[in-house]
């Protein structure tokens, strides 16, 4: 299905029951990631708590409109504070509780220590980034690399199809631009007063524990963090079953 948006067009699909007076679970991607890379996960978790789970493509993402290059260093900023609003609201949502992963965290965190945070229900995020990391640039420097010289790049063209080079340089020259490196947004982390939960894999090659400990020192609300055995950069897919039931406990505490 598809939103209009800010005058452009946005993939997205609705999982769950068909109405609901619970939150609504809204499904935030990472750097690389898509409606359809979220694959049953948001499905299972909507039948199991009862929510309605609402997931879509970030401009220049899966089928969502193509975005002009390069991206500004403030995009993840933009992202929450002017497209997230807008994709709310066309969608009737009230009270996301956010499902964010990677780049998808640190987005819901921008809005939930912002100006539109009162509506927030809660947040859930996986491998979440708060500042910039050398093991974070390493590794996405190592991944174009694989895009030019590997199979990466037939991999993600399954899922992002005509964007996939918009989608993958997009993420990828933004985080190496030495401008970047002083990106970081702890300061949003004071304001938030709602229920977090940050899952981070103990194996993650994009991001230390550092990020979700940072996380638990400064949010204002109740935090519950999870350090993952045996994983890395994805736990909805390398631990999907200690990742989903950590979601549904905690969703269902706090509904």
């Amino acid at each position: 299905m598809i939103l209009n948006v800010l005058d452009r067009k946005i993939e997205y699909a609705w999982f769950g029951p068909e109405s609901s007076d619970l939150p609504v679970l809204v499904f935030l991607h990472d750097g690389l990631g898509c409606l359809s890379l979220w694959r049953d996960f948001p499905a299972r978790v909507a039948d199991a708590t009862k929510c309605r789970a609402f997931v879509y493509s970030r401009f220049g993402y899966g089928n969502s409109d193509p975005i002009d290059l390069p991206r500004p260093v403030g995009f993840m900023h933009d992202e929450a504070l002017t497209v997230l609003p807008e994709i709310l609201d066309a969608a009737k949502i009230e009270r996301p509780i956010f499902v964010g992963h990677s780049d998808g965290g640190s987005i819901a965190l921008i809005y939930a220590g912002s100006k539109f945070g009162a509506n927030v229900h809660s947040l859930i995020l996986e491998a979440p980034h708060v500042f910039v990391e050398d093991l974070t640039v390493q590794s996405i420097y190592e991944a174009g690399q694989d895009y030019l010289d590997k199979d990466l790049k037939q991999k993600l063209q399954r899922y992002h199809g005509e964007n996939v080079d918009v989608a993958f340089w997009g993420w990828n020259r933004v985080w190496l631009d030495p401008n970047f490196r002083s990106w970081n947004i702890e300061e949003y982390l004071p304001r938030i007063q709602k229920p977090v939960l940050a899952i981070q894999g103990d194996d993650d090659n994009f991001g230390t524990s550092l990020q979700i400990e940072s996380i638990a020192k400064h949010c204002a609300g109740e935090i519950q963090t999870a350090l993952l055995p045996k994983c890395a950069h994805t736990p909805h897919r390398e631990q999907p079953e200690l990742t989903f039931e950590l979601m549904v406990n905690f969703i269902r505490k706090h509904i």
